[in-house]
């Protein structure tokens, strides 16, 4: 961090003694007041609910400007490397700062390859669960429990255990998402082959059976590795959030990551994408095309109750950035897969015309989002919408483990230990 040559200075109107904050500086972005003394200089706290106006860590991985449509990891452009490289490139990226080299590259994807097999007895860990278990659960159970089984590298000081445990988490989560998919339909489980890549070995894992082989689809292929790319980080998140703070008690790396991915299962984070498919099945189901009109007349009257799912960002008040990009991917696969009068993207499309156009989401900017087109794309592929978050917690698990390693090897890293504004009962006596 950089110290700013000003400094703020907070007053009171008591006439007690005014106190100067240090002001430290971004590379890009608004530079943060340094309130970490206010306690002991002030005896008050400041208040933030929901960290609207607070920076809670210096990071140097993700960087988002909701107001540009920008989304930057390690400062390329979500868009260029969505086009111009593939997952595990963009995994190198996160974790250590820069593009991999054709050898650096090669090695990693030769890392990740060959850990993507779970020990054998996490099949019958998987086996408790009821097969109508939510997949989600199922996750942060399998996620969880991997630290009984790989204990060799949970020294969160060393950094090689750290390193190693970031590969292992990024290898073993696709396996782990289609284990707890071919649970839930009574297929036995497909194990992991080393000849595919990252994302056609997923694919083959949860579509595959033992009466014939399964041809990966590389457009269905490049589509899929797309989401995991635009999915990857997406800097201080509720779930990011929540896996530093469970971090910073010195917990082991894998009981982190499942703890981002309980936090990713609310409706409000990685559920949105399925919530955005349910509102366009829900208004085919009611009329189509033809219904359209009158069902953004009713969202735009707040006494209706209709909500418009996969439009507006609390982050983004401009397009997002990778909203386009899932577009013309959604197009792709579905020409691809001979899908393209698939009605629910028709409708997809029809809603985002009206509300480029119409001047109440205008002016509010309520543009799509990223899930808005994402459910189409994992519909057609054969994605069961209770699978959409474990894909996104899949995506996401890269961005977690570095955040987490970043946190760890910060030295100025504290266990996390939020104030409040108490309002119930003082001090008082049983009578």
């Amino acid at each position: 961090m950089k110290l700013s040559d000003k400094k703020a200075t907070l007053s009171f109107s008591d006439g007690s003694a005014s106190v100067e904050l240090p002001i430290y500086q971004g590379t890009v972005g608004p530079d943060v007041m340094d309130i970490r003394k206010l306690y002991g200089q002030t005896g008050m706290f400041t208040y933030d609910p929901g960290f609207l106006s607070t920076a809670s860590c210096s990071s140097a991985i993700t960087y988002i400007d909701g107001d540009k449509g920008e989304l930057l990891y390690r400062g390329y452009p979500i868009e260029q490397l969505a086009q111009n490289c593939d997952f595990l490139q963009v995994c190198y990226l996160i974790l250590n700062g820069e593009l991999p080299d054709e050898k650096q590259s090669a090695d990693f994807d030769y890392a990740v390859t060959h850990h993507t097999l779970v020990h054998d007895q996490l099949q019958f860990f998987l086996r408790g669960f009821r097969r109508d278990a939510h997949p989600m659960a199922v996750l942060t159970g399998l996620v969880g429990a991997l630290a009984a089984f790989y204990h060799d590298s949970t020294d969160i000081n060393n950094p090689e255990h750290r390193r190693i445990s970031a590969i292992r988490l990024i290898a073993k989560m696709p396996t782990l998402v289609a284990m707890a998919y071919k649970y839930s339909v009574g297929q036995p489980l497909a194990y992991p082959r080393n000849d595919l890549s990252y994302t056609g070995n997923f694919l083959r894992m949860m579509f595959s059976n033992p009466c014939e082989d399964y041809v990966v689809n590389p457009v269905v292929e490049r589509a899929l590795d797309r989401i995991f790319i635009l999915h990857a980080d997406h800097e201080q998140n509720a779930s990011t959030s929540t896996v530093r703070l469970c971090g910073s008690s010195g917990t082991n790396p894998f009981a982190a990551i499942a703890s981002g991915v309980a936090c990713l299962w609310g409706p409000a984070h990685g559920g949105a994408n399925e919530a955005c498919l349910q509102m366009l099945e829900e208004l085919q189901a009611n009329g189509g095309m033809a219904k359209v009109g009158e069902f953004m007349e009713k969202v735009k009257d707040k006494n209706s109750g209709v909500r418009l799912m996969g439009f507006g960002h609390r982050v983004y008040k401009n397009y997002d950035p990778r909203a386009k990009l899932m577009q013309e991917t959604c197009k792709e696969v579905l020409q691809a897969l001979g899908l393209e009068n698939d009605p629910l993207f028709k409708l997809a499309m029809e809603l985002e015309r009206i509300a480029l156009e119409d001047p109440y989401f205008v002016e509010r900017k309520l543009y799509p989002n990223v899930d808005f087109y994402s459910g189409i794309v994992q519909r057609a592929i054969g994605i069961p919408t209770s699978l959409f978050t474990a894909i996104f917690a899949l995506a996401r698990t890269v961005g977690w483990i570095a955040q987490w390693n970043e946190m760890i090897s910060d030295p100025e890293y504290k266990i996390g230990r939020p104030r409040q504004l108490f309002t119930g009962s003082p001090s008082r006596d049983i009578k």
